[in-house]
Order: C-alpha cells, then sequence, then structure tokens
C-alpha cells in the first residue's frame, strides 16, 4: 500500500505549508488558500500538502444553511461553545478544534489525464493507510450513514468513523480534503452536532438528507489504533510516508508564493467571497 501512495509522487517536489491552529479572526483563510492552491497546483504541476486546524468551530456545509431553523441551530452550537462558518462548498457540517487536523492533498490534474473522483478519493484512503494501517487495525471506505457528514468515503476502523473526506476541484488542479478526528472528546462533538440538527430541523430531524447522528458511530483515531496520537506525530507520520528519496517534500515553495503581489491580491479576493457567503450568518439573531 506504501509504494502505491509512493508511485503517484514519482520525481516529484511536494510543497508543504503547515498553517497549525487559527483562531475565530482567520477563520476564513484556509479555505482561501484552499482555492489558490489548487489552481496553483494545475498550473505549476505543483503537489501541495496543507495543513490546518480551527480552534473551536462548527463548519457548515451550504445544506445546512437551509435548515428549516437555522436560529435555533446557531444557538444550539452556541450554548455548546461553538464558533460557526460557512465554508465555500456544498455538503454538510463538521466540528474542527485543536484535537481535529484537517489535510488538503492538492494535486495537478490535467484535462488530458484526468483523475477521476474515486480515484482521488481512493489516493486519499491509501495515504491514510500507509500511515496508520497495521495487519489488526485495517482502515476501511464507506459511510457510516449516522456520523455527522456522512460520506461514501468516511474512513473507518472496526466500525467507528475518524475522518471525512471531501473534494474541491479547479481547472487543471484538485485539493482532496480530510478531516482527521485525532484526540479530544469526539462524543462532545458527535454530541454538538447532533443537538445542531436536533434544534434547527424539529420533526424533520434525520430526514431531507440531514444525518440522524450519532455520537457513539464517531471515535479518535488515537483510541481506535490505540497510541497516544498527537497533532505533531499525526502530522510526521502522514509526511514520512511520502516519497522522500525520489520526491522531495519542500516548506519554502508556498511561504514564498504567499509573499507575492499575485498571491496577496488574489487572498483579498478570496477573503472577501467567504466575508460576503458568511454574511448571511448575520441575518439570524441567536
Amino acid at each position: 500500500m506504501k509504494n502505491e501512495f509512493k508511485a503517484y509522487f514519482k520525481e516529484a517536489t511536494i510543497a508543504v505549508y503547515d498553517q497549525h491552529c487559527l483562531s475565530a479572526k482567520d477563520y476564513f483563510l484556509p479555505f482561501a488558500l484552499t482555492d489558490l492552491f489548487t489552481a496553483y497546483a494545475g498550473t505549476h504541476q505543483q503537489s501541495i500538502v496543507h495543513f490546518w486546524q480551527l480552534d473551536q468551530a462548527m463548519i457548515l456545509g451550504m445544506k445546512d444553511t437551509r435548515v428549516t431553523d437555522l436560529t435555533a441551530g446557531l444557538a444550539s452550537l452556541e450554548k455548546d461553545g461553538y464558533h460557526v462558518l460557512v465554508r465555500n462548498s456544498g455538503g454538510l457540517g463538521v466540528i474542527s478544534d485543536e484535537g481535529i487536523l484537517n489535510v488538503s492533498l492538492i494535486i495537478p490534474n490535467p484535462s488530458k489525464q484526468k483523475m477521476s473522483i474515486d480515484q482521488a478519493y481512493t489516493l486519499m484512503w491509501h495515504w491514510m493507510k500507509a500511515a496508520f494501517e497495521t495487519e489488526t487495525k485495517q482502515i476501511k471506505a464507506f459511510e457510516i450513514t449516522d456520523s455527522y457528514c456522512p460520506g461514501t468515503f468516511d474512513l473507518s476502523i472496526n466500525g467507528k468513523k475518524f475522518a471525512g473526506i471531501a473534494q474541491r476541484r479547479i481547472k487543471d488542479g484538485t485539493a482532496i480534503m480530510i478531516y482527521l478526528s485525532v484526540n479530544g472528546d469526539q462524543n462532545k462533538r458527535g454530541q454538538a452536532v447532533r443537538n445542531f440538527y436536533k434544534a434547527s430541523l424539529h420533526e424533520a430531524f434525520g430526514q431531507n438528507g440531514y444525518p440522524a447522528v450519532d455520537p457513539s458511530v464517531m471515535a479518535n483515531l488515537s483510541e481506535l489504533i490505540d497510541q497516544p496520537l498527537t497533532i505533531p506525530t499525526v502530522k510526521k507520520r502522514l509526511l514520512d510516508v511520502l516519497p522522500t528519496v525520489a520526491a522531495t517534500l519542500d516548506e519554502k515553495i508556498i511561504a514564498e508564493q504567499l509573499n507575492t503581489a499575485a498571491f496577496t491580491d488574489e487572498i483579498k479576493k478570496q477573503l472577501e467571497k467567504m466575508a460576503q457567503r458568511n454574511q448571511l450568518l448575520k441575518d439570524y439573531r441567536y
């Protein structure tokens, strides 16, 4: 499995950019950067690994903003101690906090040799398997229907979900994004999302494509593989299984690009788009 993953990046340089853990004032930034990095990957044939975290937030998908009673849902999240933002893509909500690592594997995906959606998901799955799977702790990919943000490529061990995968495609670049529940109180996270849907959907809870969230179907990776994982150790294990002989990991490429005028201007534009998207939250008083 490790060799299969490495083969994709043969003779390539992989850029690495780590944003660490962001507070509320910077919540929009990783979403803005994802679009920029994805376009850059396609234009420059450059693979990128992007790590980021938010300190205590519920990230809503656009579908979440169409619940029956968003005001009540937002009040529930505030009561449970979470900030709220709306991401720049569809789907359903996820929690992000200091025990959850968000990772984007951003790759060039040229039109003449397009990787399919399932192939891209499988690439991320294989990366996780290469980093964390053992003979007795197999990582499987199938939908955990009562988890929050369920999807076909939910990753689980012994039926307990610890990660979900999404994609974003821009021209000749593809961002494969995963959230990893590494450590912390996963039951509390699940209960907060359940509370949100119960409050915002009322009698329609669990209907119309919204999950009937059961906190017990999710767990932390640390517990599932019986190892005391930290965010830094997870990052290291993920980077360690990237090719290090035929490919180079470079932390300077993106850092240098971020200082250019072109990137600065584009970041500003993307942040404005995120601010406009999140304006709708201000229309609800709770």
